[in-house]
């Protein structure tokens, strides 16, 4: 009996990210700390092969905005039928982009990307002072006469704040968002793809724990540095509520992005966002009855929660099903069909997934507003 308890605890302590697990036993009882080292390692050198292999899968498909030509273009659609002005809305929340919302945008309807560094600690260290890096999406024409919301976008676990390719100039994310502003689908809004690890980018505390910790960055130095620093909804003074702004706040992400909209933007900051989007929630994301009874007593309203997981991903599918699908039988807070959408369609764990879950997500958030 005591040695399944051992063993029991080792694979807790392995997958809530304890970094050596043969030293976490510390007991002596007829060779079962011989015997617990080893069960560790296994655990370990398997839990090491997991997410080597949904890195590669997540770095398996990378695509960039369609280059425009004279005949197929963002505009020159419009051009070529002699409608050059012409402006229709037609994405859909659905299964596939349509080829005029992909296309790169150089003209006066393109946004620009800035790449920024900002004061953050490190919470997976030692909580001193460090500087993190992030890229930020600011819509065409922006003015700081005017008011925007904010979707803060993650990435996986083998990525970092140029996953979703913000820092390319041929940025599918980019085109995506340049046209659906420029059609009239969405309002324009900011998108900040930060590094999503609460510590030094480079340091040693760099672990799977960052990424856990998360929550505390973007309370404590990430939401307040955008909301001083651009024009936000948020009215920013020191020691300001971010809570009065969390109507024009969005998080999403993609795996283990995914799994940080839901274990820390619907488990710990429901209080700064109101909008959610959990593209293949990685593997350690709260099940559907943890996140039930974290909301039990929430008066922070859930506008929407969307979800989207490819059928074929053998990293994620199982995992986000029983974190989000089942969401609306065991919590009131979401209504299917209202506030709340799980999208599952073949696919894999990669970015044929994501970049139409972004798609999806940029037309749902801030509509009501």
């Amino acid at each position: 009996m005591k040695k399944k308890v051992l063993m029991g605890l080792v694979l807790c302590l392995s997958l809530c990210g304890c970094a050596d697990t043969s030293e976490a036993v510390n007991v002596n009882e007829g060779g079962m700390v011989s015997e617990a080292s080893e069960v560790a390692t296994a655990i370990q050198d398997e839990i090491q092969s997991g997410i080597e292999e949904a890195i590669k899968q997540e770095t398996s498909y990378i695509e960039d905005a369609d280059e425009a030509t004279s005949d197929d273009s963002a505009s020159g659609e419009e051009a070529e039928s002699g409608k050059s002005d012409e402006r229709i809305a037609e994405a859909q929340i659905g299964d596939m982009v349509l080829p005029k919302y992909t296309m790169m945008r150089t003209d006066e309807a393109s946004g620009k990307v800035e790449h920024i560094t900002y004061p953050s600690h490190d919470y997976a260290g030692d909580g001193g002072e460090i500087t993190k890096e992030a890229n930020i999406y600011l819509p065409a024409g922006y003015s700081e006469d005017k008011k925007y919301n904010v979707m803060f976008l993650l990435h996986g676990i083998g990525g970092n704040e140029n996953e979703w390719g913000l820092n390319k100039a041929n940025s599918r994310v980019k085109a995506i968002m340049d046209n659906l502003a420029y059609y009239g689908d969405t309002e324009p809004f900011i998108i900040v793809t930060p590094n999503g690890r609460a510590c030094e980018s480079n340091g040693s505390s760099q672990s799977i724990d960052a990424f856990y910790l998360f929550g505390q960055e973007l309370r404590n130095d990430l939401i307040p540095y955008i909301d001083e620093n651009y024009s936000t909804y948020a009215d920013y003074s020191e020691g300001y509520d971010l809570s009065e702004a969390r109507a024009h706040r969005a998080i999403a992400g993609l795996s283990m992005g995914g799994m940080q909209t839901i274990n820390i933007g619907i488990g710990e900051c429901v209080d700064m966002f109101g909008y959610f989007g959990a593209f293949s929630a990685a593997p350690t994301s709260n099940l559907a009855s943890k996140t039930a009874s974290i909301l039990e007593d929430n008066q922070y309203p859930i506008y929407y929660f969307y979800n989207i997981c490819g059928l074929q991903d053998r990293t994620a599918y199982t995992s986000a099903s029983a974190a989000a699908k089942i969401l609306p039988s065991v919590c009131d807070q979401f209504v299917e069909g209202e506030n709340f959408m799980w999208q599952e369609l073949d696919g894999g764990h990669d970015f044929h997934i994501w970049y139409l879950g972004f798609y999806n997500f940029a037309q749902i958030v801030f509509k009501d507003l």
